[in-house]
């Protein structure tokens, strides 16, 4: 969020045929729960046209990046590392620490998809769990984007938006900015 130090979002993984939608909703839920950037990794990069698309039709600011070399990253990466998995510390637990650590540099969130390598658990400072349960890595990136930022997040300006979901009790109303 604007005014502390950048939030990244890597998106590990990616099963062609299975995680089109998967690995979009992980750039769209970063995008709009307060991360500055997705990064998408080996065969999720061909998402990365439509999270632009969905950031130039609502807003930012956001990129969606790729990247063919996700271990080089991860290893470069001068900041925080957060791998989100199941079978990590909870995260209601640990997240006081992970702010204070966020406070003074960038922090890099790390979603998998398949299997994750041993060596990303190695290169993260936490493996946190939103519970040990299995569930979606779309959800445990929301729950975590929303504990890291306390809420504030859900009340974030847009900018550079062609278009403007106005709220309502009823129906849908979406507004043309340009």
């Amino acid at each position: 969020m604007r005014g502390s130090p950048e939030v990244a979002v890597l998106r590990l993984g990616h099963r062609p045929g299975r995680d089109e939608r998967m690995t979009t909703h992980v750039g769209l839920t970063a995008r709009a729960l307060g991360a500055d950037r997705a990064i998408l990794a080996n065969e999720g990069a061909s998402r990365a046209d439509t999270i632009a698309d969905i950031t130039d039709r609502f807003g930012g600011p956001f990129t969606a990046e790729t990247t063919g070399a996700p271990t080089e990253l991860l290893a470069d990466w001068d900041g925080t590392v957060v791998h989100l998995t199941m079978y990590g510390l909870p995260v209601q637990e640990e997240l006081p620490a992970v702010r204070e650590a966020h406070r003074s540099g960038p922090l890099l969130v790390v979603v998998g998809a398949e299997k994750v390598p041993w060596d990303v658990y190695e290169a993260a400072d936490w493996n946190l769990a939103v519970t040990n349960q299995p569930h979606s890595e779309v959800a445990s990136l929301a729950v975590f984007l929303d504990r890291l930022f306390e809420g504030a997040e859900l009340d974030r300006e847009w900018e550079a938006a062609d278009r403007e979901v106005l709220p309502q009790a009823e129906g849908k109303r979406v507004e043309d900015r340009g």
